[in-house]
């Protein structure tokens, strides 16, 4: 089923797939527990731009592989290129505007991201 999301002041617009049930996580590494984010990983194929590239900017920090877009207007990040999974794309959960039927948060430990970051790696397949 297809589920529209954006950032909170609309300039950058998006449309994902995703099944009737998802797993998300909610991480405590520094940058997601700051901003509270609830993700879904998802592939890459799965996800479509529909609007807003020109309002987006991007963040990279320690190693420069995740690629934490957010929006220039108003700040949220709505999507990010996670560093678990390059080849796929991260929804923050909140900027979708309705959610799958069945949806079940678990937490994950990014303070330790090396020992547990291969339990991501298949989401994007």
């Amino acid at each position: 089923m297809k589920y529209q999301g954006s950032c909170h002041c609309e300039s950058v617009k998006f449309e994902v797939e995703l099944p009737d049930s998802v797993e998300c996580e909610r991480c405590n590494c520094s940058i997601c527990k700051m901003f509270g984010l609830v993700q879904i990983i998802i592939p890459l194929r799965d996800f479509t731009l529909l609007s807003g590239d020109d309002s987006l900017s991007n963040y990279k920090f320690n190693t420069g592989v995740a690629q934490h877009t957010f929006c220039k207007h108003c700040g949220v990040k709505a999507f990010y290129t996670p560093r678990s999974n390059p080849d796929g794309i991260s929804i923050n959960v909140n900027a979708l505007k309705r959610l799958p039927k069945y949806v079940s948060i678990v937490d994950f430990d990014g303070q330790n991201w090396e020992q547990n970051a291969a339990k991501l790696a298949y989401k994007s397949r």
